[in-house]
């Protein structure tokens, strides 16, 4: 079961592009975490069943970014898009 933090976290990540000024900024103010924790619960929520449930395309659009990264990553230094 998802928290309300949790639940805010993916909401938050839903709209936060509508808010003033910096990502990292926004979420301080808004969810009182560091940038750094909110991306950790972030990663932690894109493998939650009960996280997709909540905010399919929001998990299905964090989905697609981690495994492009993912393929980026296990690419070799030489063929790697910049």
């Amino acid at each position: 079961m998802l928290s309300q933090r949790d639940k805010m976290v993916l909401d938050f990540e839903r709209s936060w592009w509508m808010l003033p000024g910096p990502k990292d900024r926004a979420v301080r103010e808004y969810l009182g975490v560091s940038a750094g924790s909110y991306y950790r619960i972030l990663r932690r929520l894109v493998d939650e069943p009960e996280a997709l449930d909540y905010d399919p395309m929001t998990i299905r659009r964090l989905q697609r970014l981690k495994a492009t990264r993912a393929r980026s990553a296990s690419l070799p230094a030489n063929t790697a898009k910049t």
